[in-house]
């Protein structure tokens, strides 16, 4: 199911990364008190109520050497492409500026649904601020304040009133879908095609060549699937040419809709760390995943090469241990249908579900092995494990005191579990309670 997307806009120093954080419950966007700081973490997974939806903050965009007004113009466009529904934040204390009408004119261009919130009404005496901003021509202003955290009730009630309606592709349970991600240019259109086995992807030498993410059904040996191709990540144009940030937000998007994620390597370039900032979205989201090394055709090598390139990838992604790696070319198209056996018992272990007597075998053989340390005189005691869902496997583990659960011992029964049980390609999760 895909969540909405919801796009904090307006122009700098109004408050966007403080509402961000506040939204969001923790502290990712550095905030500082001069315009154009953020720099940090640009989108977040926040919820309202019984809604789940993401977040964009704009101001973490950067553009570069553009003007002050061309950066918000484009700042304001990228939000349009990727929100369902835009906030439009402006700052009561200095009231409607040039800058507010001149995003206020963007904004009239969508066709999205765009809330309108005055920033830094501290007070109740301060509520009259708001009336100037009617001029705007959004409806009625949402007073809030990203300090004091006031309003915000009210502001995200209105946005999750304009949420769309969700989609029912995710109801198709005979289907895997699979999305490819990586940097422009690592070659994730011409693996499609190999796939495929047709040229159905326009593909170039030319970073940034697809405009739009394409989805495409296919069967292979009686097993659906659905491709998500990413690699419209990157639109034409110089903001998203020059715009790292935003070819993240496009493979998000994807990665939210796939079972399966694959995290294309180009074998020629090696890693770069946006390779691995884009795997960490895959590993967040819980999605079962798998590293694709492509070009490898194109790499000289002798019969160290390849276990040098896994030591390397084990090395950047320590966070992805569990995740197979193949070498591919989607030129030659050397070992690219072998990737749909990998694919489909990916998506297996994903959703995995272990039986609760059998699960509980293997705990207490395993706490038998190796007892948990004691602190201060205190051990950890388990006394019972139970599976709560599938997609990733995540399993409640019952304990004297929660607080005892080092994060090496939990390590050490993720292990257990995976010694036992495989999950080859999926993450899985353990929640620490105490038993009532």
């Amino acid at each position: 199911m895909t969540k909405p997307t919801v796009a904090i806009v307006g122009r700098p120093n109004v408050g966007k990364s403080t509402i961000f954080n506040r939204i969001v419950g923790e502290r990712i966007s550095i905030v500082e008190d001069v315009a154009g700081v953020t720099r940090d973490r640009i989108y977040s997974s926040a919820d309202w109520l019984n809604y789940d939806f993401n977040l964009i903050d704009t101001g973490g965009i950067d553009i570069g050497d553009e003007p002050f007004l061309e950066q918000i113009r484009l700042q304001a466009e990228i939000a349009i492409d990727e929100a369902d529904v835009i906030i439009f934040l402006t700052n009561g204390r200095e009231g409607v500026t040039d800058a507010d009408e001149q995003v206020a004119k963007i904004l009239y261009k969508t066709k999205k649904p765009v809330v309108l919130a005055v920033n830094k009404i501290d007070n109740p005496e301060m509520r009259d601020m708001i009336y100037d901003f009617y001029s705007l021509g959004f409806g009625d202003p949402y007073p809030i304040s990203g300090s004091h955290g006031l309003g915000l009730g009210d502001l995200l009630d209105e946005v999750a009133k304009n949420f769309p309606a969700t989609d029912a592709d995710a109801i198709e349970d005979d289907v895997i879908r699979f999305s490819l991600i990586g940097r422009p240019n690592v070659g994730k259109s011409s693996l499609v095609n190999a796939l495929l086995g047709e040229e159905r992807v326009i593909v170039s030498d030319v970073a940034g060549t697809t405009t739009d993410a394409i989805d495409t059904s296919y069967i292979f040996e009686d097993q659906k699937y659905r491709i998500i191709d990413t690699a419209g990540m990157r639109k034409k144009g110089k903001v998203y040419e020059n715009t790292e940030k935003y070819s993240v937000l496009r493979a998000l998007r994807a990665i939210e809709r796939s079972d399966v994620v694959l995290i294309v390597l180009n074998g020629e370039e090696g890693i770069r760390e946006q390779d691995k900032r884009i795997a960490g979205y895959a590993e967040e989201a819980g999605k079962g995943v798998m590293i694709v090394v492509n070009k490898w055709d194109a790499v000289e090598k002798d019969d160290k090469t390849m276990n040098a390139f896994v030591a390397d990838i084990r090395d950047n992604f320590q966070f992805l241990e569990y995740a197979p790696i193949a070498f591919v070319s989607a030129k030659t198209k050397q070992r690219v249908h072998g990737l749909f056996d990998k694919i489909r018992m990916i998506s297996e272990n994903h959703a995995l579900r272990i039986q609760s007597s059998v699960l509980n075998e293997v705990i207490e053989d395993a706490v038998a092995r190796n007892p948990a340390p004691t602190d201060k005189g205190r051990r950890l005691r388990i006394y019972y494990t139970t599976q709560v869902s599938v997609q990733p496997p995540t399993f409640v583990v019952f304990v004297n005191e929660p607080e005892l659960m080092h994060f090496s011992y939990e390590r050490f029964l993720q292990n257990r579990l995976r010694e036992s049980f495989g999950f080859e390609g999926t993450p899985i999760r353990l929640i620490t309670r105490a038993r009532s």
